[in-house]
């Protein structure tokens, strides 16, 4: 039988979704938690890859296993898994899905938020980016616009990367702002960068927010958006911003997913 398991996790100190040699990842820790409570081996796949120090807040998963605990007791199965994960992350629950479901390739959007504080604030700083410069959103969210439709983003992925094709459908993509829940400040004072595509290249998100960044900062105009995505050259793009401000808020799948 397959599951889709529904997570959370604090990306800070871990090395992103994917088992690294010698670093804890969110994948290395799922796996031996679910398969320590199941008593079998648990192989995770997960609905893409996070970079280090990345951030999600539901993130899809899915694991093949015919233990009864899962149908019988899964309230109980999850809360057990969650006893022995860490604190920066936890499960929110497990549903039986088609046997051929699979969380990377069914998806079909995956929305990304980028956080942005324009002042200093040691209550966001953890999750949010510190940008010192004055920011026009605006011109950032004229520029943003450019951005929608499919294109090939391959200006924006990281040197080295192999994916199979560069090519990404982005559905929306939009700058606003966002109120700190403690101390707050002016909100004019806090952005947010959220985008929606049908895939995302490695480190895009972060070398979009970095470009529209320089937009918004009035060293480029917006249409040089248009100009960067031609060159297919990362090196004509803006740099990649921190990846702490970073999360993955929603996987989406077409409902029948869940109809056995």
């Amino acid at each position: 039988m397959r599951f889709f398991a529904s997570i959370s996790y604090n990306g800070s100190g871990l090395s992103g979704w994917q088992i690294q040699d010698n670093a804890p990842s969110v994948q290395d820790l799922i796996q031996k938690a679910v398969s320590a409570v199941l008593g079998e081996k648990i192989t995770v796949v997960g609905a893409g890859r996070t970079d280090a120090g990345v951030h999600a807040s539901d993130f899809k998963a899915h694991f093949d296993s015919d233990s009864p605990l899962l149908l019988d007791s899964p309230a109980h199965t999850v809360y057990k898994i969650n006893a022995i994960l860490p604190k920066n992350i936890v499960l929110h629950s497990i549903a039986r899905v088609k046997d051929d479901a699979h969380a990377r390739f069914d998806a079909d959007s995956r929305t990304y938020r980028y956080y942005i504080h324009g002042r200093k604030d040691p209550f966001v700083q953890d999750f949010s980016w510190y940008c010192k410069y004055t920011l026009d959103i605006e011109a950032m969210n004229r520029g943003a616009a450019l951005l929608l439709g499919q294109h090939d983003f391959s200006c924006f992925e990281k040197t080295g990367s192999a994916a199979s094709s560069p090519l990404c459908e982005v559905t929306s993509a939009v700058w606003d702002h966002w109120a700190p829940s403690v101390a707050p400040m002016p909100e004019t004072d806090y952005l947010v960068f959220t985008i929606t595509a049908n895939r995302f290249l490695r480190n895009m998100v972060r070398a979009i927010v970095g470009t529209l960044v320089e937009v918004g900062r009035g060293r480029q105009e917006p249409d040089w958006v248009l100009d960067v995505l031609a060159s297919r050259d990362r090196c004509r793009a803006g740099q990649s911003v921190p990846g702490h401000a970073l999360f993955l808020t929603r996987v989406h799948y077409p409902d029948d997913i869940y109809r056995l």
